[in-house]
């Protein structure tokens, strides 16, 4: 009898034990599962950065920020093919170029404008095109206040993904647009992107371009407020430089940050002793073929 109790009672022990421990297993369960959601927010953020982190990344901007290759196959190309594929100018002058691609832009072109005329700043415009087609007032207005133009390309294709004669066409028929503009042709063209390949680079240079990329990366086509296009081009900059900024977007492309950290960088160069220019005068290149 007296095992028999003592068999039922281990049992209901057994029970009880069983179902406290299943209770705070799920509990447990529970609270880790609460740690993981409330963790996912923040493990997700490096992925897309705040405003306020970027600025406060001390790492080499121009080097770091981009998901557009450049370094060292780009200083590889500088040194093969001097003065034909440049991506900065002379480094004992305190000059430096500022210059704006994918014009010209309705929403965004004359703000840039109305910025650099207000400041006494001339720069440099890289023009697409087929949009030049669809504005031809404005890139006579970029030429007639005093800036120089170049060649983006007729509809921003990677031209690396291209041969020599696709390349060729996307030249040709911007300048047959800014021919009709602003009555010259570039010597100047950036590929878009900044991708070209060797074989390009030959021809270019056989057909007396130069090709314009960049040593500082705004990241203003990231849709970066002021403060960190201001940051991204004042921690990069040095004597030669030239900035890579946009005043023409895409389709719902925000660049208002560029428009308004403007005033700000030009007087912080000014004020560190840079002088900004076109890139004919940094180059000492004509502006036309």
């Amino acid at each position: 009898m007296r095992r028999m109790w003592r068999r039922s009672l281990l049992a209901a022990i057994c029970v009880w034990l069983l179902s406290g421990g299943a209770a705070s297993a799920q509990a447990i369960a529970q609270a880790g599962t609460g740690q993981r959601q409330a963790a996912a927010p923040n493990g997700e953020r490096p992925q897309e950065k705040t405003e306020a982190e970027t600025a406060g990344d001390s790492r080499d901007v121009a080097a770091t920020q981009s998901d557009r290759p450049s370094g060292a196959n780009w200083a590889e190309m500088q040194r093969r093919y001097k003065g034909a594929f440049v991506l900065s100018g002379p480094k004992p002058s305190r000059q430096v170029a500022l210059t704006f691609d994918d014009v010209p832009d309705s929403r965004y072109t004359p703000l840039v404008l109305n910025v650099l005329k207000q400041q006494k700043v001339k720069a440099t415009f890289f023009v697409v095109g087929s949009r030049a087609l669809k504005a031809p007032a404005l890139v006579r207005r970029i030429h007639d206040e005093g800036h120089a133009i170049g060649n983006h390309s007729f509809n921003h294709p990677d031209f690396s993904k291209m041969g020599i004669g696709g390349m060729s066409e996307q030249i040709r028929s911007t300048e047959a647009a800014l021919q009709r503009s602003v009555g010259f042709v570039p010597r100047l063209i950036r590929p878009p992107y900044g991708e070209i390949k060797n074989s390009q680079l030959d021809w270019a240079q056989k057909q007396g371009y130069t090709v314009v990329n960049w040593d500082v990366d705004s990241s203003d086509w990231r849709q970066l407020g002021a403060q960190t296009v201001f940051l991204n081009v004042t921690r990069s900059v040095r004597p030669g430089s030239i900035i890579l900024l946009h005043a023409g977007g895409g389709t719902g492309q925000n660049l208002y940050g560029t428009v308004q950290a403007l005033p700000k960088l030009i007087a912080w160069l000014r004020s560190h002793h840079y002088e900004p220019v076109t890139l004919p005068e940094l180059l000492q290149l004509p502006e036309s073929k």
